[in-house]
């Protein structure tokens, strides 16, 4: 065998190698899966949700494609009916194998009219708490419910304040009041008072009230509040601060003293290889529904100086951010 016909060989066989580890790491070819995404481009929670989805399926050859509805910005009942009626069209269009859905209108306004109980494999995300409301699980639809960490946080922020009154800051929206029917679960109804709000005068109205009637606040996302201003939002609070604040939003946005986030990635992540698992063969009604497990913990040193707290050593090595003033 001449050194030439060798080497050619050898190349051969490093192709063939490389061309096998191609097909073993994009086993799915030609299979396509649609996120249909409840809010819009630059909303950092279903942003999360969207790319670690994305980065999992499109590694394995799949093609993906998202759709937005938009239903931060236009949250009336007619607009968000309208909206799921696109998602139908989009769907009848690009006929995907699996559809995935982030958070709770891509579900309530895209699936359950349109594609209850039927043929099409759903992979859902981000619904919060309960999905019993929408009556699922179909025979097509399984996923991870997002549950709230509002029992931790309460647990914490009990800790630094002086009494148990609680009290919660939401944008006045159906989904974020569905937020709150949860919150008993985990505390007593009759330790929260619930605020819901428009815009971000309210927001800071609310903000110095429910001081004077609470001993601890949590600020529900703000995305959706209108003329909020985050900046503006930071030093008000430090401004006015005078009982213990935390939040479960997205990078401690609002500010807060203690964050315990939900990680969307985690939402994601999970739908995706659920979606691949139904790509094999596996039915939705045969995968049960999960339950979101993962948190990170954030802080504000410059808050706890203005409160006069001494946050522990152990709270401080756990934390995965440690903020202060912006």
């Amino acid at each position: 065998m001449t050194r030439k016909f060798s080497n050619l060989l050898a190349a051969a066989a490093v192709l063939l190698i490389l061309n096998c580890a191609f097909a073993a790491e994009k086993k799915y070819p030609g299979k396509k899966v649609l996120f249909v995404n409840s809010y819009h481009k630059g909303y950092e929670w279903s942003d999360g949700e969207e790319q670690s989805a994305k980065d999992i399926l499109v590694s394995q050859g799949v093609e993906f494609e998202a759709v937005y509805m938009d239903t931060k910005n236009n949250s009336t009942e007619e607009l968000k009916k309208q909206a799921g009626l696109r998602v139908k069209e989009y769907i009848d269009r690009f006929k995907p194998d699996v559809v995935i859905t982030s958070d709770d209108n891509a579900f309530q306004y895209a699936i359950m009219p349109y594609y209850r109980d039927s043929e099409l494999p759903v992979v859902f995300c981000g619904i919060n708490w309960d999905v019993s409301i929408y009556g699922a699980p179909y025979k097509n639809t399984t996923g991870i419910i997002e549950a709230g960490l509002i029992g931790q946080l309460y647990s914490q922020l009990r800790k630094y304040a002086k009494g148990d009154k609680l009290g919660v800051i939401s944008l006045d929206v159906p989904d974020e009041r569905k937020n709150t029917r949860f919150f008993d679960r985990y505390i007593p109804a009759s330790k929260i008072s619930n605020v819901f709000v428009k815009d971000f005068q309210a927001w800071k109205d609310a903000f110095l009230r429910l001081q004077n009637s609470v001993d601890m606040i949590v600020f529900a996302s703000p995305e959706g509040i209108n003329g909020w201003n985050r900046q503006e939002a930071v030093h008000f609070v430090y401004e006015h601060i005078r009982v213990p604040t935390g939040t479960g939003a997205v990078a401690m946005t609002p500010p807060a003293l203690i964050g315990l986030i939900k990680l969307p990635h985690e939402q994601g992540e999970y739908a995706a290889r659920t979606a691949l698992r139904i790509l094999d063969g596996e039915k939705p009604a045969d995968i049960p529904i999960a339950f979101s497990k993962k948190g990170g913990l954030y802080l504000s040193l410059d808050l706890a100086g203005k409160l006069d707290i001494v946050l522990p050593p152990s709270m401080l090595r756990n934390a995965k951010v440690i903020i202060g003033l912006e």
